[in-house]
């Protein structure tokens, strides 16, 4: 009996050869239990080594395998063939980024965002090592613990209609992991991040499509880290008002 086999059409992007991205197409064992991770894997150690792409723990933790299937952002490590077969898949880089070559997307602009919003721990006076660690309750790590599973996958930037024509804005990952540090008692840098996350190309340029946090693989939400910025934000700036000698 035959083998099956399924159709992966690949974006290629060589910039020493092309000018634009290109696709190209593979026949590759169907598997009901391979993601398409394994299947690109497939293509680079049996039919063309050329082919290339992030990926490294194949367990949806380091996020680096984010690419665009069918049109969606997804992690491939977490997509199986079995929900497309026997239909073709489509991989492409994730939307919204420049390419580096076939699936590798430059991820330089989000890391000088993510910088920007300061996401450690800031305090304002360091007590000595020697009276130990800043401890919390329980209660205090489940205020900010949802918006701290965040694994820099991208695909939120990818998802997001505002990052792609708004090349200013901050971005759902790095406004999430500001909300992150900003409710975690042991943190007093929210001045600090303030000029950049309530800047107009941080919280107030985001239009609540809310198409982040339905791509999210780890269920951060971080439409609702940037709404409950915005209230916040709000809430200090009337408070500047009514409570003399408060910052603004």
């Amino acid at each position: 009996m035959p083998e099956e086999t399924i159709t992966l059409r690949v974006d290629r992007y060589r910039p020493e050869q092309e000018d634009e991205p290109t696709a190209q197409t593979y026949e590759v064992p169907y598997n009901e239990d391979w993601v398409v991770l394994d299947a690109l894997n497939h293509i680079k150690d049996q039919m063309d080594g050329s082919l290339s792409y992030r990926w490294s723990c194949r367990m949806g933790v380091c996020g680096s395998c984010g690419m665009m299937i069918n049109g969606e952002a997804k992690l491939t490590c977490a997509t199986f063939l079995r929900d497309y077969f026997p239909g073709e898949i489509t991989v492409a880089p994730l939307d919204n980024f420049p390419v580096v070559r076939d699936l590798i997307i430059d991820m330089d602009d989000f890391m000088e965002k993510l910088v920007a919003v300061k996401p450690w721990i800031i305090r304002d006076e360091e007590k000595p090592i020697a009276e130990g660690e800043y401890l919390q309750s329980p209660e205090e790590l489940a205020d900010y613990k949802q918006f701290s599973q965040c694994i820099n996958c991208m695909l939120c930037y990818a998802a997001c209609p505002v990052y792609g024509p708004e090349t200013d804005f901050i971005g759902p990952a790095a406004l999430a992991l500001a909300h992150r540090y900003n409710l975690d008692s042991r943190d007093e840098g929210n001045e600090e991040r303030k000029e950049a996350v309530a800047s107009e190309a941080g919280i107030w340029n985001c239009t609540f499509v809310g198409e982040c946090s339905e791509v999210c693989p780890k269920h951060v939400d971080p439409a609702a880290a940037i709404q409950r910025t915005k209230v916040a934000t709000t809430g200090d700036w009337f408070k500047s008002f009514l409570i003399p000698g408060r910052k603004k």
